[in-house]
């Protein structure tokens, strides 16, 4: 007699399917909405245990949405903290406690809440925190701008910068995915640039709503959740960790190599769930090459379109998915025989150009230019690209402003 695999749903009564499954095979119908109904749309899908949350632009509307799947019972815990700090606190004990575990926060949220990031990774939490990347100088702004990630950079979290809302969705139920297994273990943030994906309509592929990731499972974490067997302490051992000698010293120092180890072992699976974890885009001979992430690679890929169409400048695009870990060889891979790498960002101070000039440092002799670069809210036009390119190489601007 042949066997038959029984089918097990969640709490929301969902059909629970492998993570290829939902991600690669299952069919998929197009909708035209929002960055910030994407979350609500993959944490839909996403077996979520709880999710905290605290209002800041341009992430409210997004943990708004959560709190719709709390009511409609595909969310075990949502509540709203009473701070930003608060709120990522707060995140952290229900992970601890074994849920899975969603937030979302933006520009001055993230930074009041930063001393929170490091203990996440530090207590190996597979936490999951999209990030609305906003502005965060003075005077007060919510214009678009990314210089938050730079601070984010080294907290020990894994980082992911999507590029669209699909990949948004793709991102968020494959970051569960990755974050949680046992041998990586560590929070995953996934950023988009804010307003620029949160707050514009796209086409997007959805599978369907009845069906969610495998529900996750503390016990094969490498840290032991809390329960009522295992007393508060999961983490911290005072005696051993806390006291100023030798031992404590190489145990802190053993642990945060540990951790960001951690990330560089989320590379395979990471490369398989976002299909690679760096995109190529246009001529593969070309001498002029973009290496971007996030919207900033949109606005290079139609800078690329362009350079060919109207001036016959051949370029192409080297787009990072993941920042944290970072791609090295893959990139130092794809920029073999450029003559030229430009690093387009939103923000003022050039972290991915840093970011870039460090991978390449003794492994490939190529000049960086960190430009163009634009922030406080402006917006990046193709046009401005191709021009900065057209005057880098002495040529006329005929076409663009």
């Amino acid at each position: 007699m042949e066997k038959t695999e029984q089918v097990q749903y969640n709490r929301a009564g969902q059909r629970i399917v492998s993570p290829d499954y939902l991600l690669f095979e299952a069919p998929r119908e197009k909708q035209f909405m929002t960055g910030s109904e994407v979350v609500k749309e993959a944490v839909k899908r996403a077996s979520v245990d709880a999710s905290v949350s605290y209002p800041i632009t341009p992430q409210s509307e997004a943990a708004h949405l959560i709190g719709e799947l709390w009511v409609e019972g595909y969310v075990g815990v949502y509540f709203r903290g009473e701070s930003e700090f608060g709120v990522m606190s707060e995140v952290a004990g229900c992970s601890m406690a074994g849920a899975r575990t969603i937030t979302t926060t933006s520009g001055p949220g993230t930074l009041r809440a930063m001393e929170n990031f490091p203990m996440w990774a530090g207590s190996r939490l597979p936490i999951q925190l999209v990030l609305m990347a906003r502005g965060v100088n003075a005077p007060l702004t919510i214009q678009p701008d990314n210089l938050e990630i730079s601070f984010l950079l080294d907290t020990g979290c894994m980082i992911w910068h999507a590029e669209t809302a699909q990949e948004l969705f793709d991102m968020i139920l494959a970051g569960f995915v990755v974050a949680e297994q046992p041998d990586v273990h560590v929070p995953v943030i996934t950023a988009i640039d804010g307003f620029f994906i949160s707050h514009t309509r796209e086409a997007v592929m959805l599978p369907p709503d009845d069906i969610a990731l495998p529900t996750y499972n503390p016990y094969k974490s490498p840290m032991v959740p809390l329960d009522m067997e295992m007393a508060p302490g999961r983490f911290l051992r005072d005696p051993y960790v806390m006291k100023s000698n030798y031992i404590s010293y190489a145990a802190h120092t053993s642990w945060q190599f540990e951790v960001r180890a951690a990330i560089e072992r989320a590379k395979p699976y990471a490369k398989h769930y976002l299909r690679g974890l760096i995109e190529e885009f246009g001529d593969p001979e070309a001498d002029i090459v973009f290496v971007a992430s996030g919207t900033a690679a949109a606005q290079a890929k139609e800078a690329t379109l362009m350079l060919l169409h109207d001036e016959g400048v051949k370029a192409r695009v080297v787009r990072l998915k993941t920042l944290r870990p970072f791609p090295t060889k893959e990139l130092i891979e794809a920029l073999r025989g450029a003559k030229y790498v430009f690093v387009p960002e939103f923000n003022v101070i050039g972290w991915l150009e840093r970011e870039v000039r460090r991978a390449l440092y003794g492994n490939l002799d190529v000049p960086v230019i960190g430009s163009p670069r634009v922030a406080g809210g402006m917006t990046m036009p193709p046009e401005f690209i191709v021009k900065e390119i057209l005057q880098f190489l002495g040529k006329e601007v005929k076409h663009v402003v």
